[in-house]
């Protein structure tokens, strides 16, 4: 599906002049490195050995009995080292830093899963590191920011914007201009300029490879769902990546409606997106009829990005993907569910996956089978859920 950097009319490079050379030689080293068996070996011990891969696919028995309709399959990426899928893919880039001959990482953060995932793997490679992340998002994720801190990263305040995860890319991208040379740009989801949504499809394709192999050996056949949250899509293209070629297996998308799609807080980008340039790439984006990139909304600081990488575009737009919005209210509800039934604290990213899993399988066949991917645990959001609910605690 890709061709020079494109998934169908999605993608591409809109980038400074300045960082052309160093985008065409990450690309240049990452294709050889992933045909580099040495390469290979080495991430995949770390990923094993280190993040704690395979990450376990579990039948959630309580929560199928619930809903009735289909099986329900939880890919645990949350049981990963540092919480999150997110190690997958750092793990990934930060090797190809090194074979650069880079010194410093910088990333942007959200959630804060993505800074933790980078000022862990800095510190194992003895790396410096600088993460970028909205006040916004600061206050809502201190517990992150203090991780960060305890590994060594300093974690720069932005200001700008909404002060939330766009604005934090836009002054890492910034950031990375000044000190290209001695600077590798780790991005956490599948957006910005080619190569990175190629990289990180890659490195998060691990979970579907796993996941495929784990529901064949569990069920003999195929799921007949995929489910995961999106927000820029890393986690999402992950769990697809490995069944994008069976045509039988539902994907299925979960953006967050935040307050309402009929509102302006929200941030579902294929629902109410429209084709734009942002972020170095051409996807779907919320934005003004002028083309001015719209502010967003989400209970969840992972999910409330303007856009979407581009292969969530292009396989929206062949129809091979749906995507479909989830509230605020449906996402902290499914948070307190699967506490419940399973005794799993998941994400509130997760939750909004899990919001449609409740819809979805009473609608199925009990021989049927959906994968929901768990992409973060949710140790993080327990304080914005409390507040959610008006319950006073110690953070």
């Amino acid at each position: 599906m890709t061709t020079n950097g494109k998934f169908g009319g999605y993608g591409g490079q809109f980038v400074p002049e300045t960082l052309m050379q160093e985008l065409q030689e990450i690309e240049t080293v990452y294709l050889k490195l992933r045909e580099d068996p040495e390469f290979q070996r080495e991430l995949h011990d770390l990923l094993d050995n280190y993040a704690n891969r395979p990450s376990l696919l579990y039948h959630a028995q309580h929560l199928t009995e619930k809903l009735g309709g289909a099986q329900i399959y939880l890919k645990r990426e949350d049981l990963n080292h540092t919480g999150a899928h997110k190690i997958n893919n750092v793990l990934g880039q930060a090797l190809v830093a090194k074979r650069m001959g880079k010194q410093k990482l910088i990333a942007e953060t959200g959630a804060g899963q993505h800074g933790v995932a980078t000022a862990t793997v800095a510190a194992l490679l003895g790396l410096e590191c600088e993460i970028y992340m909205g006040k916004e998002d600061i206050e809502r994720q201190r517990l992150n920011v203090f991780r960060m801190e305890l590994l060594g990263s300093q974690v720069h305040e932005v200001t700008s914007g909404s002060m939330v995860l766009k604005d934090a890319v836009n002054a890492a991208m910034q950031a990375w201009v000044t000190d290209v040379d001695r600077t590798f740009y780790v991005l956490g989801s599948a957006v910005g300029p080619h190569p990175f949504p190629m990289m990180v499809r890659d490195f998060q394709s691990v979970i579907s490879t796993e996941s495929r192999r784990q529901i064949v050996q569990a069920t003999g056949k195929l799921p007949d769902a995929v489910v995961a949250c999106v927000g820029g899509g890393s986690n999402a293209i992950g769990s697809f990546a490995a069944f994008l070629d069976d045509e039988s297996v539902r994907l299925i998308g979960c953006e967050a409606a935040g307050k309402g799609v009929h509102t302006k807080q929200q941030a579902a980008t294929i629902t109410n997106g429209t084709d734009g340039i942002f972020h170095g790439m051409k996807s779907k984006f919320l934005q003004s009829p002028a083309g001015q990139i719209d502010q967003v909304y989400s209970i969840s600081a992972g999910l409330d990005y303007p856009g979407i990488g581009p292969e969530h575009a292009a396989l929206a737009t062949a129809g091979r993907a749906q995507y479909v919005p989830i509230t605020d209210d449906e996402a902290v509800q499914a948070f307190e569910l699967i506490a419940r039934t399973e005794g799993i604290i998941a994400a509130i990213e997760s939750a909004h996956a899990i919001a449609y899993v409740e819809k979805l399988a009473p609608t199925m066949r009990p021989d049927q089978t959906i994968i929901c991917t768990l992409s973060g645990r949710g140790d993080k959001d327990v304080a914005a859920i409390a507040k959610y609910k008006g319950v006073q605690i110690d953070e």
